[in-house]
């Protein structure tokens, strides 16, 4: 397990406050490892557009916000331990999930997911399909007669096709349109798009009413201005689908 907190986070985890009492400290959860949703910059730093998202909602839920990186496969384990407050990944808001954590109302419109392929005659449904382990894409695959082939990351999943190791790989649409708008035609889309999931929201503990209620009244301030609108068009382009 790999946990990643940044000095400032470390320094008030054991607190979960300010020393001042006046601004709740929140510790928010993100994979870093799946742009343009959420990724490590230069700087070893988290960017991208929950970076963006999870900042502006702090800031109107008058919240201090520390981030702190986890990898995927263990994030909604460590979400309920303790070791920070929120999940801002990219993750979909589905009922499975909500068995075991809360969430907020969502802050990115249901959108389509994908396959992608070396040959636009990829088998799809007899074939072997790559996916990030413990996403609504890989439930899908395992639902499909299609031989799953999971990975911790999303990196991996893409590197499964480009070495024969998968027929396709089936992803969020919006992370995989820069992967094959960059590989200069070597990856294609194959198939159709499928819907899935009810949205991105923020995960937290059910225990943490008065927090959901707090980011729920934060992302309904910024779908009313339009402002949420604004950076999903910056990180996703002008075709993204928005609210």
């Amino acid at each position: 397990m790999k946990l990643i907190l940044t000095a400032a986070a470390l320094a008030v985890a054991a607190t979960g406050a300010m020393a001042d009492g006046h601004a709740q400290t929140v510790r928010m959860g993100t994979e870093g490892a799946y742009a343009p949703y959420n990724f490590l910059n230069d700087a070893g730093e988290v960017d991208g557009f929950e970076r963006e998202v999870g900042d502006e909602l702090c800031a109107r839920a008058e919240l201090t916000c520390e981030w702190v990186t986890n990898e995927w496969d263990s994030i909604i384990p460590n979400l309920t331990s303790g070791n920070y407050d929120t999940i801002i990944a990219g993750m979909s808001i589905t009922d499975e999930r909500e068995e075991v954590i809360d969430f907020t109302q969502n802050y990115f419109p249901p959108a389509a997911s994908a396959y992608a392929a070396l040959s636009a005659d990829a088998d799809l449904t007899g074939g072997v399909i790559a996916a990030q382990t413990s996403t609504i894409q890989a439930g899908y695959v395992a639902e499909s007669g299609a031989t799953l082939l999971e990975f911790a990351t999303y990196d991996e999943t893409v590197a499964a096709v480009r070495n024969g190791e998968a027929d396709a790989v089936f992803a969020d649409k919006d992370a995989l349109a820069p992967t094959v708008e960059e590989s200069a035609g070597d990856l294609v889309f194959v198939g159709d798009d499928v819907p899935l999931g009810g949205g991105i929201g923020l995960g937290l503990r059910e225990s943490d009413t008065e927090l959901k209620e707090k980011f729920n009244a934060a992302i309904q301030s910024m779908k009313d201005d339009g402002s949420l609108n604004e950076l999903i068009v910056k990180w996703f382009g002008e075709d993204a689908k928005t609210f």
